[in-house]
């Protein structure tokens, strides 16, 4: 059984992370590498490093349906709701110009409930 990550510190890397950041390393940047290597921290519950990653891979390929959606969640779960509703309504006109009608809705669920906690809150 492995120790649990003590507060404040960064959970243990995965094999595929650490293999990401070797390629990452080696000069082979893409969106894709940033979104798996944001997938991979996300996993792993580092939200602040997938959000790092996620930025990367959006400013990479802004048409990047998935890697908005994945940007956003991790922006929710780094607690930065108000980011992550950006996001969200960014990725969802990504997905309506590239006729992704299933990102668009899962996009729009997630916005709209952010839309409602942000409103309760104020």
């Amino acid at each position: 059984m492995s120790e649990p990550t003590p507060p404040g510190s960064a959970p243990p890397k995965s094999a595929a992370l650490r293999n990401f950041e070797r390629m990452l390393a080696a000069g082979k940047d893409s969106a894709l590498l940033r979104y798996s290597i944001g997938n991979e921290h996300a996993k792993a519950g580092d939200w602040p490093a997938a959000v790092d990653a996620l930025a990367q891979a959006v400013a990479l390929d802004p048409t990047y349906t998935a890697a908005w959606k994945l940007y956003a969640r991790a922006l929710e779960q780094a607690g930065r709701p108000a980011q992550a509703l950006d996001a969200y309504r960014h990725g969802i006109i990504v997905a309506k110009q590239k006729g992704d009608r299933q990102a668009e809705k899962e996009m729009t669920v997630f916005a709209r409930r952010i839309e409602r906690a942000l409103g309760s809150e104020q």
